[in-house]
């Protein structure tokens, strides 16, 4: 009978490496799995060879770069993070293998080798080696910040102390989808307007720097020095300004987007910006809706996986994505430190609307705060669905007015000149 060299992980994720007799490959798979092992190498051994030998194991943790000899890698040019969407997949399937039954270490050996980003291929094969090496799952996930935030890491911790790390995984993987799909919402509802407003800018730049000068020597020839309509002459004036002072414009435009930059990235800078995109009109009610959707959403999570509130309320603030929101919550974890209710700082906040705040309210006397959280973020990614829609419908016909007016505006300026040349030869 033919003997298997075979290389296994226990209940415990532990590696077994041995051999054993069976009459072919899948008849070996299946005596391992009958003894509560995972196979992850099963290979058949020339005959009289091996007995009594172990295969060797397997490398675990080592990125493909490392494995081959004279590969040369640049760290610091290295990408270090990933999209959101890829860490969504990869949790989702990472909670499907676990609750299938399958030990962490193999779930992330089997996910290490079907993953096609090069980045996640690496952190896969680095988390696998450190809890291959006696860490646990979230004190691994720790050594890469870039990837995993404090609000992935504390969920797993919960999790794993909890006992409960497929759930909370399940929950996380949920959580995720729920975020990426709100978000693409959002960033489609941008993205028009964005599109709309570069070609408006590119035509119009166009015309004035290549159409109108040709047009304005024409006018200089036929009309032999007669004033220029008013209009033509707003237009002639502004295509020479930018064409003469290209360059400047360039660099204006540079400081212009550098300086903003700089007072975004500054703590009162930052402040300021998220005010005015709370209060902006038609985009300021969509912000305020997404916002509270991720703080509800977030702080939901984070409390129904078994983190604590005050815990989860430092998680949320880091990830409210806005600083008034990020205060509100700031205050509000102060209230809860000293034994105070949520519902006081929300509402003196004037961050989150009436119904929010009784919905919390109710949340807290009943003793249901986290599914009333999740109900509130459910109910508001439903209104960013329809803010969304409505903000669409609403700046499809603007954008097209405006950029009609300001082409229309130009063509208008070029051709009564022309009216008044025809006029006159007509005469």
């Amino acid at each position: 009978m033919p003997s298997f060299a075979f290389v296994a992980l226990d209940a415990q994720g532990q590696q077994v490496s041995d051999h054993l007799d069976a009459a072919n490959q899948t008849e070996a798979i299946n005596l391992l799995r009958g003894r509560g092992l995972f196979p992850t190498s099963v290979k058949e051994q020339a005959a009289g060879k091996g007995k009594g030998k172990k295969p060797p194991a397997p490398v675990v943790g080592k990125s493909s770069a490392a494995k081959k000899p004279g590969g040369f890698t640049i760290p610091f040019l290295q990408k270090k993070t990933i999209k959101s969407k890829t860490l969504m997949i990869f949790t989702r399937q990472l909670a499907t293998l676990i609750d299938a039954g399958l030990p962490l270490l193999r779930g992330l050996t089997v996910l290490g080798n079907q993953e096609p980003d090069p980045v996640l291929k690496r952190t896969i094969s680095d988390l696998a080696e450190s809890v291959q090496g006696g860490s646990t799952f979230s004190d691994s996930l720790i050594t890469h910040p870039k990837i995993f935030n404090k609000l992935y890491v504390n969920m797993v911790k919960a999790g794993e102390l909890g006992g409960v790390l497929e759930i909370v995984l399940n929950r996380l993987a949920e959580f995720q989808e729920k975020a990426q799909r709100v978000k693409g919402k959002v960033q489609s509802a941008m993205m028009y307007p964005a599109i709309v407003l570069v070609i408006a800018v590119l035509i119009v730049s166009g015309l004035l720097v290549f159409i109108v000068p040709k047009f304005e020597q024409i006018f200089h020839d036929m009309l032999g020095g007669k004033p220029l309509p008013l209009i033509t002459q707003i237009v002639v004036g502004m295509s020479r300004g930018i064409k003469d002072n290209i360059l400047w414009i360039l660099i204006v435009g540079a400081v212009i987007v550098s300086l903003f930059k700089y007072i975004a990235s500054t703590e009162k800078g930052s402040a300021l910006l998220d005010q005015l995109a709370l209060k902006a009109p038609m985009f300021g009610d969509l912000t305020r809706k997404n916002g509270i959707s991720r703080f509800t959403r977030t702080l939901g999570t984070l409390v129904s996986s078994g983190v604590p509130i005050l815990q989860a309320l430092n998680i949320t603030k880091e990830t409210a994505g806005n600083t008034v929101i990020a205060t509100a919550i700031s205050k509000i974890h102060d209230s809860v430190r000293e034994g105070e209710s949520i519902v006081r700082p929300m509402e003196a906040s004037g961050v989150f609307p009436p119904m929010v705040v009784s919905m919390v309210d109710v949340g807290e006397e009943t003793g249901q705060l986290p599914d009333m959280l999740l109900k509130v973020a459910d109910l508001y990614d439903d209104e960013v669905d329809n803010a969304v829609a409505g903000l669409t419908s609403l700046m499809e016909p603007i954008m097209i007015v405006f950029l009609a007016v300001i082409v229309g505006g130009i063509v208008v300026a070029l051709f009564l000149p022309l009216i008044g040349i025809i006029q006159g030869m007509q005469q």
